[in-house]
């Protein structure tokens, strides 16, 4: 089964759609200007979110999608144009073309839930990226990829082995995809690995960080002897399941739940909240502030 033709559709459609992404320092004028600047170069805004953490000397971010004529022969020629704006108002920007889609890159160990998940997003069409391959380290899933025409890669790992593991990972993906999903990944991720891809390796940590950091965290929320579980999806840093939350939720559990329920019922939260978070990056709704993000959903 491949993707419906309704995704080659919506791309054709927004051939000449493209997303700015901008956080800077809050001070009046910012949306004029790029409002005026966009209708300058024959733009028009079809979308605009905006939010500031403080109108006095905080941040402001704002995410614009935008149609544009001739956009791909244009672009360069806008983002070039639109540096000197940027200037003037000390701006952290980019403009990305809407059709065209991030390539994946899904690392998986051996439950299958949050795979599953984002296979059926990306065959129903509601995942508007390329997943260019599935890598595991183990060779469970086998099965359920090729079928579907994506490459899969086992790439055993033990401690002995982990360093080549990860250079032969590293050479599977850097330069041929934009973004690392860890769908219940169950390894650590190195630093230099990390370098390759900052703010752009999602991984889905089955707790409500900050709660529950590492190994075992439904074993230590039935310890804990919780009412509420979660799972969170952050981007990758170095600091273990401690970098910027994408996306969160939870559901209500009793004394009458045990780790295997918890499991079950957390199981449901977690690909949901990955699929969520995937979606949200693949769509350039995410900016990173230090340890936090704004996501415009």
């Amino acid at each position: 089964m491949v993707p419906k033709m309704t995704s080659q559709n919506k791309r054709s459609d927004r051939a000449n759609r493209a997303r700015m992404l901008v956080s800077c320092p809050d001070r009046p004028g910012i949306v004029a200007a790029v409002s005026r600047f966009l209708c300058e170069h024959g733009a028009n805004i079809v979308q605009s979110d905006q939010y500031t953490m403080d109108p006095e000397g905080g941040l402001f971010f704002i995410r614009i999608e935008f149609d544009l004529e001739n956009l791909n022969e244009r672009r360069e020629g806008l983002k070039a144009d639109f540096a000197k704006v940027a200037d003037e108002f000390q701006m952290t920007w980019s403009i990305t073309r809407a059709s065209r889609r991030k390539r994946l890159a899904i690392f998986v160990s051996k439950e299958d839930h949050a795979l599953l998940e984002l296979l059926w997003h990306w065959q129903s069409g509601d995942l508007d990226a390329d997943i260019a391959m599935v890598i595991s380290n183990h060779d469970d899933m086998r099965g359920l990829v090729e079928p579907l025409g994506i490459p899969y890669y086992h790439i055993p790992v033990t401690a002995e082995t982990k360093a080549e593991a990860e250079k032969r990972q590293l050479e599977l993906v850097d330069g041929q995809v934009d973004a690392v999903v860890l769908a219940r990944y169950m390894q650590i991720i190195s630093p230099k690995f990390i370098e390759h891809f900052p703010n752009r390796i999602i991984n889905i940590h089955h707790s409500f960080l900050p709660a529950f950091v590492g190994g075992k965290p439904y074993a230590q929320a039935y310890n804990r002897g919780v009412k509420i579980i979660g799972a969170t999806a952050h981007y990758v840093t170095e600091e273990l399941d401690g970098g910027p939350i994408i996306e969160q939720d939870v559901q209500r559990v009793s004394h009458r739940d045990n780790v295997e329920d918890l499991k079950r019922i957390g199981r449901h939260i977690e690909r949901t909240v990955l699929a969520r978070a995937v979606n949200w990056h693949v769509e350039d709704r995410v900016i990173v502030h230090g340890n936090k993000t704004v996501v415009f959903s």
